[in-house]
């Protein structure tokens, strides 16, 4: 299984993924006069019947503030997206006059190779929540106008039945390259109360990559401690996130053999975890 999804598949995605954009901005008509798209032919797209030209996707794209690789991101993945308010986080921020210098100096467009880092990645590191348990999680960077975006997919099994998911966490947020070094902050959306960050260092071993870094945040547990502990990005493949990748985000025993050797020699055998006393 590839995860890359057909062409029937990418013209269902486009489609209920223009729709729900499009319900988000009102009238159609308006959408079509400032794309100087047809309606008629629009409303092809919306109903999944025509797979839009190159140029019109990338129109479409522009005038919605995304890279055209999103727009064909499984519905149910790209809802989460809409739901979470990240679209509008990142208008507001955009536009805050506080943050157009820093903006200015991180737009990646025409200053880096795009393919060094989009993509789907393993996301390796010790829990905050359950005790010297690796986890696994989902995570995947994207071109998103002139930036970078990522999110990423935490699923926590239950102790109790370990077949059923105890927990899941999304995060969507900003990454920036920067000489040789890969920054991330993003923020939790389903509870809506937790900010992470993270420092990465592009690492080049034979056939596989490796990012090693760290990263420090807020746990999600009732006394909300601060954390800081190694993590390691590990590439998978192009695109976006697709079932595949999420059905294996888990928790893992530190020897699990699944856990590549050069994550768990990073790691080492024990959380190297800080908390304060």
């Amino acid at each position: 299984m590839t995860g890359i999804p057909g062409t029937d598949d990418k013209m269902k995605n486009f489609a209920a993924n223009l729709r729900l954009l499009c319900d988000r901005q009102g009238s159609i008509s308006l959408i079509c006069r400032k794309l100087g798209i047809n309606r008629q032919q629009f409303n092809k797209y919306l109903s999944g019947r025509h797979m839009p030209s190159s140029g019109n996707i990338r129109i479409v794209a522009n005038y919605f503030g995304l890279g055209p690789e999103v727009l064909f991101a499984e519905h149910e993945h790209f809802r989460a997206l809409v739901d979470g308010n990240f679209f509008d986080v990142l208008d507001h921020l955009r536009r805050a006059p506080q943050v157009v210098r820093f903006l200015d100096t991180v737009a990646v467009s025409t200053k880096i190779d795009m393919g060094e880092y989009v993509g789907c990645y393993d996301r390796y590191q010790y829990s905050s929540i359950y005790a010297r348990k690796i986890l696994r999680s989902a995570f995947c960077i994207f071109q998103n106008g002139d930036f970078l975006n990522h999110y990423y997919i935490e699923r926590f099994p239950s102790y109790d039945n370990p077949a059923r998911t105890e927990y899941i966490f999304k995060y969507h947020g900003f990454t920036f390259p920067v000489e040789d070094r890969v920054f991330t902050i993003d923020f939790e959306t389903v509870q809506r109360n937790e900010f992470t960050f993270g420092i990465f260092s592009n690492v080049q071993r034979s056939s596989k990559r490796f990012m090693f870094g760290i990263v420090s945040g807020v746990a999600a547990t009732m006394f909300r401690q601060p954390f800081s502990t190694r993590a390691v990005l590990h590439y998978r493949k192009a695109g976006l996130l697709s079932r595949a990748e999420l059905q294996s985000t888990t928790t893992l025993d530190m020897n699990d053999p699944s856990i590549p050797r050069e994550a768990r020699e990073y790691l080492g055998e024990s959380p190297d975890m800080i908390k304060p006393a």
